[in-house]
C-alpha cells in the first residue's frame, strides 16, 4: 500500500497587516543600511485602523524621516487614494498613506547587548570576536519537491500571492484590494507530490463587485493560471472568498504586528523554525541572518544530490561567534552518507556571525524585498537573495571526495 498523506500551507499578501507591519520595520532598515552599513536595528511595527507604532531598539549615524519612509511603504502597497502615477481608484479604508497616526517608540540598542556582539574585547567577555546577538536555535530546509527545492504546498501558496498581486497593480482586476491569504493542499504518495486537493484564496475586495464575480476571476485568471495543470485534478475543492464580504480589511479589520507570520517566512510548516522572526533585523541578528545561512546549506546538499530533503539546525550563545551546535538531518533520504556531508559542511561552510554576513554579502540595503512571499524559495533575485544560490556544490563534492 502507498503512504499518502496531504500537507496543507498558507502564504498573505503584503497588504495582510502583518505583512504590512514586516513590510515597514524591513525599509527602515534598509534606510538604515542604505547611509550606514554598520547600523545595529531591531524594528518592530504594530498597525491599527489609522495607527503605525515603531518600537524597538536602533543604533546608527543614518538620519532620515521615520514617517517617510512609511509613507512611501504603505503607498507602494495601494493603501492610498490613488495608484503610484497619481491615476485615482476607489479605495475606502481608514488605513491610508495620505493620513495615518505615527507614533516612534524607536531608541537605541543596549550596551551589554553591543559589547557581545561587537568585534572587539569588554570586560568579562569571553573572546574579541564578533559574537551573536543572542543565544537561540535556527533552522534551514530544502526539499526536491519544486526547481526551487522548497516545499511543494508552501511554494503554491505563495506564487498564488505574488500573482495575485499582479493582478491589482497591473490593474487586471481593481476590485482586488491589498489584504489577501492564499493557501494550497497537496496530496503526496510515497513522498512525492501527486496532486492538489483544496486551494483556498481569500481577498479583499471593492463592494461593488460580487461575490460569483469574484470566485470566476479568481478561479480563471489566478488559479488555473499559476498552479501546476497537472496537480490539478476534477476533484480539487476550491474556496474562494468562503465568507463572501470581504470589504473590510487590512489594519482597519484587524491589528497587525512585525513577525507573526514566520512559517510563511519559512517553509509553510514542513521544515522547522527555531522562533524568532526575520524582519526589521539586522545580520549581526543570527535570528534571521544565521536562517538564512542554514537554508544555503540545506539548498547546496540537495542541489548536490546528497539527498531529496535535508534540514540544518544550529545554535549560538550571546556574545560567543562559534555556534554551540550544528545538525545535519536528511531523513533518510541521503545518497551519501550523513557523517561526510556534516564534515564536508564543516569544511566548506564557516558558522561564525561575521563569517555568515561575508559569505552571503548581508550589509546591504537588501531587506525590503525579502520580506513578502516567503524569504526562501525565490530565485528572481539572485545577487540580493544570496542564500537562494547553489553555488557550493563543486566544493561539497570536493570536500565529500576527500
Amino acid at each position: 500500500m502507498p503512504n499518502t498523506h496531504i500537507f496543507s500551507s498558507e502564504s498573505v499578501t503584503e497588504g495582510h497587516p502583518d505583512k504590512v507591519c514586516d513590510t515597514i520595520s524591513d525599509a527602515v532598515l534598509d534606510a538604515c543600511f542604505e547611509q550606514d552599513v554598520t547600523s545595529r536595528v531591531a524594528c518592530e511595527t504594530m498597525v491599527k485602523d489609522n495607527a503605525v507604532i515603531l518600537g524597538g531598539e536602533i543604533t546608527t549615524s543614518a538620519d532620515f524621516d521615520y514617517s517617510a519612509v512609511v509613507k512611501k511603504t504603505l503607498s507602494e502597497m495601494n493603501y492610498d487614494s490613488s495608484y503610484s502615477d497619481g491615476t485615482e481608484y476607489s479605495y475606502s479604508c481608514k488605513f491610508d498613506a495620505q493620513n495615518f497616526f505615527f507614533m516612534n517608540l524607536l531608541g537605541q540598542q543596549s550596551p551589554d547587548i553591543a559589547q557581545g556582539v561587537d568585534a572587539s574585547s569588554a570586560l568579562d567577555k569571553e573572546t574579541d570576536e564578533q559574537g551573536a546577538g543572542d543565544q537561540g536555535i535556527m533552522f534551514g530546509y530544502a526539499c526536491n519537491d519544486t526547481p526551487e527545492l522548497m516545499p511543494a504546498a508552501v511554494a503554491y501558496s505563495h506564487k498564488l500571492g505574488e500573482a495575485m498581486t499582479k493582478l491589482r497593480k497591473d490593474r487586471t482586476h481593481t476590485w482586488l484590494r491589498p489584504d489577501s491569504k492564499t493557501q494550497v493542499s497537496v496530496e503526496y504518495i510515497d513522498g512525492k507530490p501527486s496532486r492538489i486537493t483544496a486551494v483556498v484564496v481569500s481577498t479583499m475586495h471593492a463592494k461593488e463587485i460580487t461575490t460569483a464575480e469574484i470566485r470566476e476571476a479568481l478561479k480563471g485568471d489566478l488559479i488555473e493560471k499559476v498552479l501546476p495543470q497537472d496537480l490539478l485534478t476534477e476533484d480539487t475543492k476550491y474556496h474562494i472568498n468562503p465568507t463572501g464580504l470581504f470589504v473590510v480589511g487590512g489594519p482597519e479589520g484587524d491589528c497587525g504586528l512585525t513577525g507573526r507570520k514566520i512559517i510563511v517566512d519559512t517553509y509553510g510548516g514542513m521544515g522547522r523554525h527555531g522562533g524568532g522572526a526575520f524582519s526589521g533585523k539586522d545580520p549581526s541578528k543570527v535570528d534571521r541572518s544565521a536562517a538564512y545561512m542554514c537554508r544555503w546549506v540545506a539548498k547546496n546538499i540537495v542541489a548536490a544530490g546528497f539527498a531529496e530533503k535535508c534540514e540544518l539546525q544550529t545554535a549560538y550563545a550571546i556574545g560567543f561567534p562559534d555556534p554551540v551546535s550544528l545538525t545535519v538531518d536528511t531523513f533518510g533520504t541521503n545518497t551519501v552518507d550523513e557523517e561526510k556531508i556534516n564534515k564536508a559542511v564543516s569544511e566548506v561552510f564557516s558558522f561564525k556571525p561575521a563569517d555568515i554576513i561575508s559569505q552571503l554579502n548581508l550589509l546591504r540595503p537588501i531587506y525590503k524585498c525579502t520580506t513578502n512571499y516567503g524569504h526562501f524559495g525565490r530565485e528572481n533575485d539572485l545577487d540580493s537573495l544570496t542564500w537562494e544560490q547553489t553555488n557550493r556544490i563543486e566544493d561539497l563534492n570536493s570536500a565529500v571526495g576527500s
